[in-house]
């Protein structure tokens, strides 16, 4: 009382602060636990200091980023309570943990990509890594994603770095962290110009270009790039991999961004808000949205496609999709051959459209760790151990995942894989 701090503002940074503070806290609570009961004490100490000196306590400081942090807070407890409920077909206790793991990278998204975006002075961050997976990533491509604003111009100016497949593609209705609607747009690298060392650049909305042009459909919000390699080695956990990538508005470019205040951190929460609830409380539930590359039959894959403007797809490839369901001494053999195109490989999610462990086993395929038959068909081995028969995919000792299949810009019809569950005994003999 009687100081000459503003409280207010105060209040507002450490906010900010502490909401930056949340992926650490997601790696080490007990840390941060242990931190938080030391102020409280503190805290309560210092309010029994006044309340003995007969001065009156001092009352909560309202604010709009303490009103949009608890909005936060309870999007995230009914994430707890709803998402992760028999609503959303969780009914067993693994479900229910991998859940908590799904949200808190889905929250280390929102605040990596989300809190601190602006279309007006917009950076690529990556959207997916090793150790934060969502919207069915991949451990053999590296994803960044941008904010934009329809009505301005961007350049972009990148390298190809070594990628097989390199894409832009425009995301629409994903304005403020909201899941994108559909696919909006999308330029590929047989579109625009790649010179000799890898680099290329281009343009974004604005007047129309002959090549390395975009348009910017009306209710864009966000870029996604995609970045596929096919190595031994999953490239999504390459820590020497770089690649090049930046935006710039080039009409009528804005100054400096204007200082954090109460307004624009309180939006910024509210965006990390959307984005976990459009990735759990108001995602479509099991079976909402089913294409028909999408089985429901487990271990029997269907025809792939061609997804169109499904949202967070690719539209110039080929997708097919079915749950595994295995007993423990079951294995999934799986055989086809790799039709002509850019790009191909298989993963494994778990129900959380999450890669398995790529980092330390080997849970995906594509062509170059891939063993052929004399006739250039293969056969996979989906197991809980290693049959000792080549082309193993591990899944984890788990009964039930996903296996996700990538076809990109096919030149020939795809095959679609056959499937046969063994027994595992049967294949080490």
């Amino acid at each position: 009382p009687g100081g000459v701090l503003d409280e207010v503002s105060v209040g507002i940074d450490i906010g900010r602060a502490f909401v930056h503070r949340l992926p650490f806290a997601v790696c080490d609570l007990r840390a941060w636990y242990a931190l938080a009961l030391a102020r409280a004490r503190a805290t309560r100490c210092q309010d029994q200091a006044l309340t003995t000196r007969g001065s009156p306590s001092v009352p909560e400081i309202q604010t709009e980023t303490r009103t949009a942090f608890r909005e936060l807070l309870g999007t995230l407890q009914a994430a707890d309570e709803q998402w992760l409920s028999d609503a959303w077909g969780m009914s067993d206790a693994g479900s229910i943990s991998d859940g908590h793991r799904a949200l808190l990278h889905i929250l280390e998204g929102a605040l990596a990509c989300q809190f601190e975006s602006d279309p007006l002075h917009p950076d690529f961050r990556r959207i997916v890594t090793p150790t934060r997976k969502m919207t069915g990533d991949n451990a053999d491509a590296v994803y960044f994603e941008a904010p934009i604003d329809p009505t301005r111009t961007y350049r972009i100016r990148g390298n190809i770095a070594g990628a097989i497949y390199t894409s832009i593609t425009v995301e629409a209705g994903a304005k403020d962290g909201k899941y994108s609607t559909n696919t909006a747009g999308v330029i590929n690298d047989t579109q625009f110009d790649i010179a000799s060392d890898g680099s290329y650049e281009i343009t974004l909305g604005g007047a129309a270009q002959e090549r390395n042009w975009l348009a910017l459909d009306a209710a864009a919000a966000r870029l996604t790039t995609r970045h596929y390699f096919e190595t031994p080695e999953p490239a999504a956990c390459d820590p020497d991999l770089v690649i090049p990538l930046s935006i710039e508005i080039v009409d009528d470019p804005p100054g400096p961004p204007p200082t954090w205040d109460d307004a624009s951190i309180a939006a910024g929460i509210r965006r990390v808000v959307n984005y976990v609830r459009g990735k759990t409380v108001d995602a479509p539930k099991p079976g909402d949205i089913r294409p028909d590359w999408v089985s429901t039959t487990p271990n029997v894959f269907t025809k792939p496609e061609v997804p169109g403007d499904l949202a967070f797809a690719a539209v110039d490839a080929a997708y097919a999709m079915a749950p595994y369901v295995l007993a423990p001494d079951e294995a999934l053999v799986i055989t086809s051959r790799w039709p002509k195109c850019r790009f191909a490989n298989v993963s494994l999610w778990n129900r959380f459209l999450q890669t398995y462990d790529y980092v330390n086993r080997p849970v995906t395929r594509n062509r170059s760790n891939t063993t052929l038959e004399p006739d250039g068909s293969w056969r996979m081995i989906l197991a809980s151990e290693d049959p000792g028969v080549g082309n193993w995919i591990d899944t984890e000792g788990r009964p039930f995942g996903i296996v996700y299949w990538r076809w990109f810009l096919p030149e020939e019809e795809v095959p679609t894989p056959e499937t046969e569950v063994v027994k595992l005994a049967d294949l080490k003999r």
